[in-house]
């Protein structure tokens, strides 16, 4: 389960830091690091949306499309682990 933390962790944060560099940004993306505070716009937030279900192949819930679950890469990488556990269990 350890490496697909990982796994999962490093696609994301490529996913935001894409999404920066596209804006002529760089940050340094931690795991707890507020997205809004690296520099991502509202409109890059559904990028980044739209990035992640093409990324792991699943549509996110609209239940699920709450600023707390795009609050940080651990927020984000939390929901898409459990959708991912969700998809597989069924």
């Amino acid at each position: 389960m350890q490496a697909f933390d990982t796994e999962l962790r490093s696609r994301i944060i490529k996913l935001v830091k894409g999404i920066l560099a596209q804006n002529s940004l760089a940050a340094d993306v931690t795991p707890q690091a507020k997205l809004v505070d690296a520099g991502l716009t509202s409109m890059d937030m559904v990028n980044l949306m739209l990035g992640v279900e093409a990324e792991f192949d699943f549509t996110i819930p609209q239940s699920e499309i709450t600023p707390e679950n795009f609050q940080s890469v651990e927020t984000l990488e939390r929901m898409v682990a459990s959708q991912l556990q969700q998809a597989t269990a069924a």
